[in-house]
């Protein structure tokens, strides 16, 4: 017997392996040549696997734009629709003339932008086209265009439309002729004058009072995320407006403090704990503004790598200046030539050091700080009767010091700080705000107080330069509290 007992087993071998004898052998078949697949059956075949490939596919682009939906939950209210218009590619590509070079206006995160004219309506319009390998993608463009679509303010940018043909996404806005504030407050041109300090006040007040409106007014409200220069576009009177909504987050409802979210925004401008932790609360706008605040007022960017090693952020570099009130002028943009009232610069510096404040509980809410600002921008400075009375002349930047004629003309706007009367030194430039700020305060009793003084100081001025008596209104303007020194 062998190793494997089957197979000397003979009887069973032929059960296993039976023989077919040659009188039962089958005839020899043609093969089935009906059974072979045509080129067109093979073309078939091809077709419907493609089409379970693309239907798979389509079914997971069905669930992805499901669980988008689904994310957008927390975004999109219920029962909310968006009203702005809708354009086709070829309507915009005919405006911009097919996105000709000349049409650039500039490029953003979101993509570029374009100058255009709707043919429909003749409106010339701003066109920003998303770019698809870009930072932000379609759930950016959809937030923008609903919040856009959902709030309207004077100092915000009006939507007009927006395309969504195929894999083209573009936003359609109105056009704002001077561009950014950016633009007009870093690498000027030598033929372009740089920004006089009242239009300065009007835009932080006016960019202020977006703010206001996106914490105050929306409901519920809106965290802007990406507060900076660049961000607040101009019209030709300098009105400012706030733009691109596209990281605007919905504000903490009911009990809660905060929102957590990824980190997202311009470095420079992020509040420290929105990009330690993530929590945002409109705190962490007001932080932002404070920058923007800064950039007014120095002339410096948020972030220059050009500059000194401790000069490069301008937060850091700020924050221990506001510490000496003696280094206080010397923050004041050299472009500026020393056109600005003393005791304005104090105070709006004194709004931008809150405003900064590490803690974000120390900052103020953004309606205090409007109200400020307006007090701010309500009055009008005038270099030429700020600094010279009747019949005398000064060198613009130069302080005449007040009961003093014979003022040395080598002082530097460092100096200016000496050209203050005594109670103007006594007062602390936080003491103003704070007064403003305090929670408890009549906001508008207290502007309309502050107008009240301004018109009578004007009125007594005036009384006074027609007596002749011009050393006197000059000596006593530093401490006026019209601040058009």
């Amino acid at each position: 017997m062998g190793c494997f007992s089957c197979f000397d087993n003979k009887e069973e071998g032929d059960q296993l392996n039976p023989k077919i004898s040659s009188s039962h052998e089958l005839p020899m078949q043609p093969p089935r040549i009906e059974k072979l697949s045509s080129g067109l059956d093979k073309q078939r075949m091809k077709s419907s696997v493609a089409f379970k490939k693309e239907h798979s596919s389509m079914e997971k682009e069905r669930e992805r734009e499901e669980r988008e939906k689904e994310k957008e939950k927390d975004i999109i209210p219920a029962g909310v629709s968006i009203s702005a218009q809708t354009f086709t590619f070829r309507e915009l590509a005919t405006a911009t003339r097919n996105f000709r070079p000349e049409c650039f206006l500039g490029e953003g995160g979101f993509g570029r932008v374009y100058k255009g004219r709707l043919e429909s309506t003749g409106q010339v319009v701003a066109i920003k086209q998303l770019n698809r390998d870009g930072l932000q993608g379609n759930r950016e463009f959809l937030v923008e265009v609903l919040m856009l679509s959902l709030l309207h303010h004077p100092n915000l940018v009006s939507l007009i439309g927006y395309c969504a043909d195929g894999d083209q996404r573009l936003l359609v806005y109105e056009y704002m002729p001077f561009g950014s504030l950016e633009d007009h407050l870093h690498d000027l041109p030598s033929d372009k004058e740089p920004l006089d300090w009242n239009t300065r006040m009007k835009i932080a007040a006016g960019a202020a009072k977006g703010l206001e409106y996106l914490h105050d007014k929306a409901n519920p409200p809106v965290i802007y995320r990406d507060f900076k220069s660049s961000n607040i576009l101009l019209d030709e009177t300098f009105h400012p407006k706030l733009s691109d909504f596209g990281l605007a987050k919905l504000g903490p409802v009911g009990d809660k403090s905060h929102v957590s979210t990824r980190v997202m925004g311009t470095y420079g401008y992020c509040a420290p704990e929105y990009a330690m932790t993530g929590q945002l609360t409109v705190k962490s706008d007001v932080y932002s503004f404070g920058v923007v605040l800064l950039e007014l007022i120095t002339g410096r960017r948020a972030i220059d790598s050009t500059r000194p090693h401790g000069e490069q952020n301008l937060v850091s570099w700020a924050r221990p200046l506001f510490n000496d009130r003696r280094k206080l002028p010397k923050m004041a943009d050299p472009r500026l030539e020393g056109q600005y009232p003393m005791r304005g610069l104090y105070q709006a510096l004194a709004v931008a050091s809150m405003c900064i404040q590490s803690e974000a509980a120390s900052r103020p809410l953004i309606a205090d700080v409007v109200t400020a600002l307006s007090y701010l921008a309500s009055q009008t400075y005038d270099p030429a009767t700020a600094h010279a009375g009747p019949g005398r002349t000064e060198r613009p930047g130069k302080a005449m010091q007040p009961g003093n004629n014979n003022s040395n003309s080598n002082n530097s706007s460092g100096n200016n700080v000496n050209n203050i009367n005594s109670k103007e030194r006594d007062e602390s430039p936080r003491d103003f705000v704070a007064g403003i700020l305090n929670k408890d305060f009549d906001r508008e009793r207290a502007v309309a107080e502050a107008k009240m003084w301004g018109e009578n100081w004007r009125e007594k001025r005036k009384a006074m330069i027609n007596n002749g008596n011009g050393n006197g209104v000059q000596g006593n303007e530093e401490s006026s509290p019209s601040m058009s020194s």
